[in-house]
Protein backbone atom coordinates (compact mmCIF):
# COMPACT_ATOMS: atom_id res chain seq x y z
CA UNK A 1 0.00 0.00 0.00
CA UNK A 2 3.04 2.15 0.77
CA UNK A 3 4.35 1.96 -2.53
CA UNK A 4 0.59 2.60 -4.23
CA UNK A 5 0.33 5.68 -1.80
CA UNK A 6 3.49 7.02 -3.59
CA UNK A 7 2.90 6.53 -6.77
CA UNK A 8 -0.31 8.75 -6.49
CA UNK A 9 1.73 11.38 -5.08
CA UNK A 10 3.47 11.75 -8.35
CA UNK A 11 0.31 10.31 -10.48
CA UNK A 12 -1.63 13.13 -12.92
CA UNK A 13 -4.62 10.28 -13.13
CA UNK A 14 -5.25 7.11 -11.54
CA UNK A 15 -7.84 4.95 -12.93
CA UNK A 16 -9.24 1.71 -12.33
CA UNK A 17 -12.02 -0.66 -13.06
CA UNK A 18 -13.01 -2.35 -9.87
CA UNK A 19 -16.51 -2.67 -8.93
CA UNK A 20 -18.50 -0.14 -6.61
CA UNK A 21 -16.56 -0.52 -3.09
CA UNK A 22 -14.08 -2.39 -3.95
CA UNK A 23 -11.72 0.87 -3.97
CA UNK A 24 -13.35 1.74 -0.74
CA UNK A 25 -12.58 -0.87 0.97
CA UNK A 26 -8.74 -0.73 0.04
CA UNK A 27 -8.71 3.08 0.80
CA UNK A 28 -7.94 4.03 -2.79
CA UNK A 29 -11.65 5.70 -3.44
CA UNK A 30 -11.70 9.27 -4.95
CA UNK A 31 -11.73 11.12 -1.76
CA UNK A 32 -8.96 9.15 -0.16
CA UNK A 33 -6.65 9.69 -3.20
CA UNK A 34 -7.90 13.55 -3.24
CA UNK A 35 -6.12 13.57 -0.13
CA UNK A 36 -3.15 12.44 -1.01
CA UNK A 37 -2.89 14.45 -4.56
CA UNK A 38 -5.25 17.20 -4.53
CA UNK A 39 -4.63 18.03 -8.18
CA UNK A 40 -5.34 14.23 -9.19
CA UNK A 41 -7.71 12.85 -12.44
CA UNK A 42 -9.46 10.00 -10.64
CA UNK A 43 -11.02 7.82 -14.01
CA UNK A 44 -13.14 4.50 -13.04
CA UNK A 45 -15.01 1.75 -15.56
CA UNK A 46 -17.65 0.00 -13.76
CA UNK A 47 -20.15 -2.33 -15.14
CA UNK A 48 -23.24 -0.97 -14.45
CA UNK A 49 -22.96 2.53 -12.70
CA UNK A 50 -22.07 3.51 -8.63
CA UNK A 51 -25.64 2.79 -7.97
CA UNK A 52 -28.80 0.60 -8.13
CA UNK A 53 -29.48 -3.33 -7.64
CA UNK A 54 -27.14 -4.22 -10.76
CA UNK A 55 -23.96 -2.43 -9.18
CA UNK A 56 -22.79 -6.43 -8.15
CA UNK A 57 -22.97 -7.87 -11.20
CA UNK A 58 -20.16 -8.81 -13.24
CA UNK A 59 -19.21 -6.21 -16.20
CA UNK A 60 -18.87 -8.58 -18.68
CA UNK A 61 -19.09 -7.42 -23.02
CA UNK A 62 -21.56 -10.00 -23.67
CA UNK A 63 -23.92 -9.77 -20.45
CA UNK A 64 -24.10 -5.84 -21.52
CA UNK A 65 -24.97 -6.23 -24.76
CA UNK A 66 -27.47 -8.73 -24.11
CA UNK A 67 -29.05 -6.72 -21.13
CA UNK A 68 -28.54 -3.09 -23.27
CA UNK A 69 -30.69 -4.31 -25.89
CA UNK A 70 -28.11 -4.64 -28.62
CA UNK A 71 -28.72 -8.18 -29.53
CA UNK A 72 -31.57 -7.36 -30.48
CA UNK A 73 -30.86 -4.84 -33.21
CA UNK A 74 -28.14 -8.13 -35.03
CA UNK A 75 -29.58 -10.49 -37.68
CA UNK A 76 -32.69 -10.99 -39.36
CA UNK A 77 -36.16 -11.88 -36.76
CA UNK A 78 -36.32 -15.40 -37.48
CA UNK A 79 -32.90 -15.36 -35.90
CA UNK A 80 -32.31 -15.53 -31.59
CA UNK A 81 -31.08 -12.42 -30.18
CA UNK A 82 -27.08 -12.42 -31.98
CA UNK A 83 -24.44 -10.21 -30.18
CA UNK A 84 -21.70 -8.49 -32.18
CA UNK A 85 -18.60 -10.63 -32.81
CA UNK A 86 -16.37 -7.96 -31.24
CA UNK A 87 -16.33 -6.64 -27.69
CA UNK A 88 -18.08 -3.83 -28.74
CA UNK A 89 -19.05 -2.63 -25.27
CA UNK A 90 -15.42 -2.92 -23.62
CA UNK A 91 -14.37 -0.69 -26.40
CA UNK A 92 -16.99 1.67 -26.19
CA UNK A 93 -16.32 2.39 -22.20
CA UNK A 94 -12.49 2.29 -22.83
CA UNK A 95 -12.99 5.16 -25.41
CA UNK A 96 -15.45 7.02 -23.28
CA UNK A 97 -13.45 6.87 -20.33
CA UNK A 98 -10.32 8.22 -22.52
CA UNK A 99 -12.40 11.13 -23.67
CA UNK A 100 -12.91 11.98 -20.39
CA UNK A 101 -9.64 11.93 -19.19
CA UNK A 102 -8.42 14.15 -22.12
CA UNK A 103 -11.09 16.51 -21.14
CA UNK A 104 -9.98 16.59 -17.45
CA UNK A 105 -6.29 16.77 -18.64
CA UNK A 106 -6.87 19.90 -20.53
CA UNK A 107 -9.02 21.50 -17.50
CA UNK A 108 -6.06 20.43 -15.09
CA UNK A 109 -3.31 22.47 -17.26
CA UNK A 110 -5.40 25.53 -17.75
CA UNK A 111 -6.32 25.58 -14.15
CA UNK A 112 -4.24 23.11 -11.79
CA UNK A 113 -7.19 21.07 -10.94
CA UNK A 114 -8.09 17.50 -11.41
CA UNK A 115 -11.31 15.92 -10.78
CA UNK A 116 -13.48 12.35 -11.60
CA UNK A 117 -14.32 10.73 -14.46
CA UNK A 118 -16.79 7.89 -13.82
CA UNK A 119 -18.25 5.64 -17.04
CA UNK A 120 -20.34 2.75 -16.87
CA UNK A 121 -20.37 0.37 -20.02
CA UNK A 122 -24.21 0.08 -19.53
CA UNK A 123 -23.92 4.15 -20.08
CA UNK A 124 -21.67 3.61 -22.92
CA UNK A 125 -23.58 0.69 -24.35
CA UNK A 126 -26.89 2.61 -24.30
CA UNK A 127 -25.42 5.90 -26.07
CA UNK A 128 -24.05 3.49 -28.61
CA UNK A 129 -27.81 2.81 -29.53
CA UNK A 130 -28.92 6.32 -28.69
CA UNK A 131 -30.56 6.82 -32.71
CA UNK A 132 -32.68 3.27 -32.35
CA UNK A 133 -33.58 4.18 -28.64
CA UNK A 134 -34.68 8.11 -29.27
CA UNK A 135 -36.87 6.73 -32.06
CA UNK A 136 -38.59 3.94 -29.78
CA UNK A 137 -38.84 6.84 -26.74
CA UNK A 138 -40.50 9.11 -29.66
CA UNK A 139 -42.63 6.83 -31.60
CA UNK A 140 -44.75 5.18 -29.53
CA UNK A 141 -42.41 2.76 -27.43
CA UNK A 142 -42.32 0.72 -30.71
CA UNK A 143 -40.09 -2.01 -30.27
CA UNK A 144 -37.18 -2.42 -33.05
CA UNK A 145 -37.99 -4.57 -36.21
CA UNK A 146 -35.32 -6.52 -37.34
CA UNK A 147 -36.61 -7.33 -41.20
CA UNK A 148 -37.23 -10.81 -41.85
CA UNK A 149 -34.66 -10.51 -45.12
CA UNK A 150 -31.52 -9.40 -45.11
CA UNK A 151 -31.91 -7.60 -42.31
CA UNK A 152 -29.11 -4.56 -41.53
CA UNK A 153 -31.04 -2.23 -39.75
CA UNK A 154 -34.42 -2.38 -37.84
CA UNK A 155 -35.64 1.01 -38.75
CA UNK A 156 -34.23 1.28 -42.57
CA UNK A 157 -36.37 0.54 -45.49
CA UNK A 158 -35.33 -1.87 -48.13
CA UNK A 159 -32.79 -2.52 -50.00
CA UNK A 160 -30.91 -2.09 -46.97
CA UNK A 161 -28.88 -5.25 -45.85
CA UNK A 162 -26.51 -7.81 -47.18
CA UNK A 163 -27.30 -10.18 -50.61
CA UNK A 164 -25.60 -13.14 -52.15
CA UNK A 165 -25.05 -13.17 -55.79
CA UNK A 166 -24.16 -15.77 -58.43
CA UNK A 167 -20.71 -15.77 -56.55
CA UNK A 168 -20.45 -14.09 -53.75
CA UNK A 169 -22.24 -11.14 -51.43
CA UNK A 170 -22.87 -7.75 -52.14
CA UNK A 171 -23.55 -4.94 -49.55
CA UNK A 172 -26.49 -2.54 -50.94
CA UNK A 173 -27.37 0.79 -48.40
CA UNK A 174 -30.21 3.25 -49.24
CA UNK A 175 -31.44 3.72 -52.73
CA UNK A 176 -34.58 4.27 -54.45
CA UNK A 177 -36.24 1.41 -55.35
CA UNK A 178 -37.54 2.15 -58.75
CA UNK A 179 -34.41 3.71 -59.85
CA UNK A 180 -32.89 -0.17 -58.40
CA UNK A 181 -35.17 -1.83 -60.20
CA UNK A 182 -34.72 -0.46 -63.47
CA UNK A 183 -30.67 -0.21 -63.42
CA UNK A 184 -30.19 -3.81 -62.79
CA UNK A 185 -32.87 -4.80 -65.09
CA UNK A 186 -36.40 -5.94 -62.06
CA UNK A 187 -39.37 -5.27 -63.55
CA UNK A 188 -41.14 -6.56 -60.38
CA UNK A 189 -39.37 -3.88 -58.26
CA UNK A 190 -40.22 -1.19 -60.41
CA UNK A 191 -44.00 -1.99 -59.22
CA UNK A 192 -43.34 -0.48 -55.96
CA UNK A 193 -43.15 3.21 -56.73
CA UNK A 194 -44.77 4.39 -53.39
CA UNK A 195 -41.75 5.23 -50.86
CA UNK A 196 -44.24 3.97 -48.16
CA UNK A 197 -43.80 0.76 -49.03
CA UNK A 198 -40.24 0.66 -49.14
CA UNK A 199 -40.49 0.11 -45.30
CA UNK A 200 -43.91 -1.08 -44.38
CA UNK A 201 -43.00 -3.56 -47.50
CA UNK A 202 -39.65 -4.15 -46.76
CA UNK A 203 -39.16 -8.14 -46.23
CA UNK A 204 -41.47 -8.47 -49.70
CA UNK A 205 -39.38 -6.46 -51.89
CA UNK A 206 -36.13 -7.13 -50.50
CA UNK A 207 -37.34 -11.04 -51.29
CA UNK A 208 -37.97 -9.88 -55.08
CA UNK A 209 -34.71 -8.42 -54.64
CA UNK A 210 -32.82 -10.98 -53.34
CA UNK A 211 -33.61 -13.73 -55.88
CA UNK A 212 -33.16 -11.33 -59.04
CA UNK A 213 -29.52 -10.63 -57.67
CA UNK A 214 -28.60 -14.42 -57.65
CA UNK A 215 -29.03 -14.39 -61.23
CA UNK A 216 -25.45 -12.83 -61.57
CA UNK A 217 -22.26 -12.20 -60.13
CA UNK A 218 -21.27 -9.44 -57.41
CA UNK A 219 -18.71 -7.74 -60.10
CA UNK A 220 -21.53 -7.25 -63.11
CA UNK A 221 -24.08 -5.59 -60.30
CA UNK A 222 -21.14 -3.41 -58.85
CA UNK A 223 -20.36 -2.23 -62.29
CA UNK A 224 -24.07 -1.20 -63.19
CA UNK A 225 -24.50 -0.23 -59.79
CA UNK A 226 -21.24 1.88 -58.86
CA UNK A 227 -21.28 4.36 -61.60
CA UNK A 228 -24.74 5.21 -61.42
CA UNK A 229 -24.15 6.34 -57.54
CA UNK A 230 -25.82 3.71 -55.75
CA UNK A 231 -24.35 2.87 -52.65
CA UNK A 232 -23.23 -0.69 -52.20
CA UNK A 233 -19.97 -2.50 -52.60
CA UNK A 234 -18.48 -6.15 -51.88
CA UNK A 235 -18.13 -8.26 -48.58
CA UNK A 236 -14.58 -8.83 -47.74
CA UNK A 237 -13.34 -11.54 -44.97
CA UNK A 238 -9.98 -10.75 -43.32
CA UNK A 239 -7.79 -12.38 -46.14
CA UNK A 240 -9.97 -10.71 -49.04
CA UNK A 241 -9.37 -7.47 -47.72
CA UNK A 242 -6.02 -7.28 -46.51
CA UNK A 243 -5.01 -8.12 -50.40
CA UNK A 244 -6.87 -5.24 -51.27
CA UNK A 245 -5.23 -1.45 -52.56
CA UNK A 246 -7.60 0.69 -50.10
CA UNK A 247 -6.35 -1.10 -47.33
CA UNK A 248 -2.57 -1.42 -47.81
CA UNK A 249 -2.62 2.22 -48.62
CA UNK A 250 -3.45 2.62 -44.65
CA UNK A 251 -0.62 1.10 -43.48
CA UNK A 252 -2.57 -0.28 -40.47
CA UNK A 253 -0.04 -3.35 -39.66
CA UNK A 254 2.82 -3.27 -37.21
CA UNK A 255 4.43 -5.53 -35.43
CA UNK A 256 5.09 -5.03 -31.99
CA UNK A 257 7.92 -6.89 -29.29
CA UNK A 258 7.53 -7.67 -25.98
CA UNK A 259 10.35 -8.00 -23.39
CA UNK A 260 10.21 -11.65 -23.36
CA UNK A 261 10.92 -11.33 -26.87
CA UNK A 262 7.45 -12.02 -28.43
CA UNK A 263 6.90 -10.15 -31.76
CA UNK A 264 2.91 -9.94 -32.96
CA UNK A 265 1.12 -8.59 -35.60
CA UNK A 266 -1.21 -6.09 -34.94
CA UNK A 267 -3.20 -2.62 -36.18
CA UNK A 268 -1.29 0.44 -35.37
CA UNK A 269 -3.61 3.46 -33.65
CA UNK A 270 -6.41 4.46 -36.00
CA UNK A 271 -5.50 8.18 -35.34
CA UNK A 272 -3.23 10.31 -37.59
CA UNK A 273 -2.18 13.89 -35.99
CA UNK A 274 -0.49 16.05 -38.50
CA UNK A 275 0.01 13.88 -40.97
CA UNK A 276 2.02 11.62 -38.44
CA UNK A 277 0.12 8.22 -37.83
CA UNK A 278 0.61 6.75 -34.59
CA UNK A 279 2.19 3.55 -34.43
CA UNK A 280 4.87 2.21 -32.19
CA UNK A 281 6.45 -1.58 -32.46
CA UNK A 282 6.94 -1.32 -28.03
CA UNK A 283 4.62 -3.87 -26.68
CA UNK A 284 2.58 -3.55 -23.74
CA UNK A 285 4.65 -4.24 -20.55
CA UNK A 286 4.12 -7.56 -18.70
CA UNK A 287 2.76 -7.29 -15.17
CA UNK A 288 5.37 -5.96 -12.80
CA UNK A 289 7.84 -5.45 -15.36
CA UNK A 290 8.82 -1.70 -13.99
CA UNK A 291 8.60 -2.83 -10.70
CA UNK A 292 12.46 -2.85 -9.69
CA UNK A 293 12.90 0.29 -11.97
CA UNK A 294 10.00 1.73 -9.75
CA UNK A 295 11.62 1.08 -6.68
CA UNK A 296 14.90 2.50 -7.53
CA UNK A 297 13.44 5.99 -8.76
CA UNK A 298 11.85 6.55 -5.45
CA UNK A 299 15.07 5.36 -3.87
CA UNK A 300 16.91 7.89 -5.48
CA UNK A 301 14.23 10.57 -5.58
CA UNK A 302 13.81 10.75 -9.11
CA UNK A 303 10.20 11.22 -10.29
CA UNK A 304 9.22 8.25 -12.68
CA UNK A 305 6.90 10.52 -15.29
CA UNK A 306 8.16 8.06 -17.72
CA UNK A 307 9.02 4.30 -17.21
CA UNK A 308 11.57 3.65 -20.90
CA UNK A 309 10.14 -0.32 -21.14
CA UNK A 310 13.28 -0.91 -23.65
Amino acid sequence: MFKIRKLIERADVVMHNFRPGVMERLGFDYESVKQINPSVIYASITGYGEEGEWTKLPGQDLLLQSVSGLAWLNNSSSANPTPMGVSVVDMLAGAHLAQGILSLLYQKGITGEGGRIQVSMLESALDFQFEVLTCYFNDGGQLPRRSAVNSGHAYVAAPYGIYKTKDDYMALAMADIVELGELIGCSELVLYSDKKDWFEKRDEIKSVLARHLLNNTTSYWLDILEPAGIWCSRVFDYEQLTQEEGYKALNMEVVVKTNNGISVKTTRSPITIDGEQLSDSKGAPGLGEHNNEIDLKFEIGVKPEIIDAK
